[in-house]
């Protein structure tokens, strides 16, 4: 059922959503596991350089209490745990590559107006 938004609802509705992603290492995260990638802990944090375990823990902490992380454990000795993104957590992909591609526009857009200056 589709919504109706005004200026405001949407504007509210698109900055709600942006919290989700905010701050420094959720997008990366998210990256690494996008396309249905199941990764252990470990695996997490060798690919993406400068987070601390606290940090990153904290992060997939926070992706899975909103929805976008499912933390498996597996009773082994030593635990086993892995991540993956929930079927919402992976529904933002093509989000996220519209985003790129317009972000990509701009950079395009910038190097056609210096062309026409010159």
């Amino acid at each position: 059922m589709p919504h109706s938004y005004t200026r405001e609802t949407a504007a509210e509705g698109v900055e709600s959503a942006l919290k989700f992603i905010e701050g420094r290492w959720k997008l990366v995260i998210l990256f690494h596991l996008f396309g249905g990638h199941v990764l252990r802990f470990s695996d997490l944090e060798r690919a993406i350089p400068g987070i601390s375990q606290k940090m990153l823990s904290q992060q997939l902490r926070q992706m899975e209490k909103d929805g976008m992380v499912r933390r498996i454990v597996h009773p082994t000795v030593p635990p086993k745990v892995d991540y993956c993104l929930t079927e919402w957590g992976q529904a933002l992909c093509p989000a996220l590559d519209a985003l790129l591609t317009w972000g990509a526009q701009r950079e395009t857009m910038s190097a056609a107006a210096q062309t026409e200056k010159a």
